[in-house]
């Protein structure tokens, strides 16, 4: 169990990698760097991640994990699946776009000629925690009786695929800046339209 103490250095080390990695890039990012800018150790991270790449894998995992609570209310709140969607729809793009997820996918770009393992690490990051969430709340709906004629994985598939679209990508190369609230309202609201269309009872 994580105390209050090392959850504060987690926090500061975490900060102190997206301010470094924003500033140098992946390559010019280095663990001794990040800990001179956290204020600790480079024996600390070194203990703590074991490398830079492990480090930034942990970053997609607390990333991800973001949204895990409040796709789990939606879960047990028990209500119409098409809302339900609408409203995860502007939280999901705001963590898959924010500045923190460009880095990461930047970072990734970067990392593509060296280690290759954060790239992977962001794909099973999104596939390992948020997907089978949505499956699950999709679940729900055909269970309910709100949607039917597919499975909770197809569904998901294509409601993720209308939201997001290439729009992390668009961040990434900087051809679109963060999307606005009404923007991401929009894109969850077009997702769901098309959803309740093909989907809806």
């Amino acid at each position: 169990m994580e105390t209050e103490s090392q959850k504060e250095r987690r926090l500061r080390i975490e900060d102190a990698a997206y301010a470094v990695l924003q500033d140098k890039g992946y390559k010019g990012t280095s663990m001794l760097a990040i800990a001179k800018k956290a204020g600790c150790s480079n024996e600390t991270l070194y203990r703590w991640y074991g490398n830079k790449q492990a480090l930034f894998a942990s970053l997609v995992v607390a990333n991800a994990e973001i949204l895990k609570p409040q796709i789990e209310q939606l879960i047990h709140a028990d209500g119409d699946t098409i809302e339900e969607l609408r409203l995860l729809g502007p939280r999901l793009l705001d963590v898959v776009t924010s500045r923190k997820a460009v880095a990461l996918n930047r970072a990734a770009a970067g990392d593509v000629y060296h280690t290759k393992t954060l790239g992977a690490a962001i794909a099973e990051g999104g596939k390992n925690t948020i997907a089978p969430l949505v499956g699950q709340l999709i679940q729900n709906g055909l269970d309910r009786g709100f949607l039917q004629g597919g499975t909770a994985q197809q569904i998901g598939q294509i409601y993720i695929a209308l939201l997001i679209g290439d729009v992390q990508i668009q961040r990434a190369i900087g051809v679109i800046p963060e999307l606005t609230p009404q923007e991401r309202n929009n894109r969850a609201d077009r997702a769901c339209a098309v959803i309740q269309k093909l989907y809806g009872a």
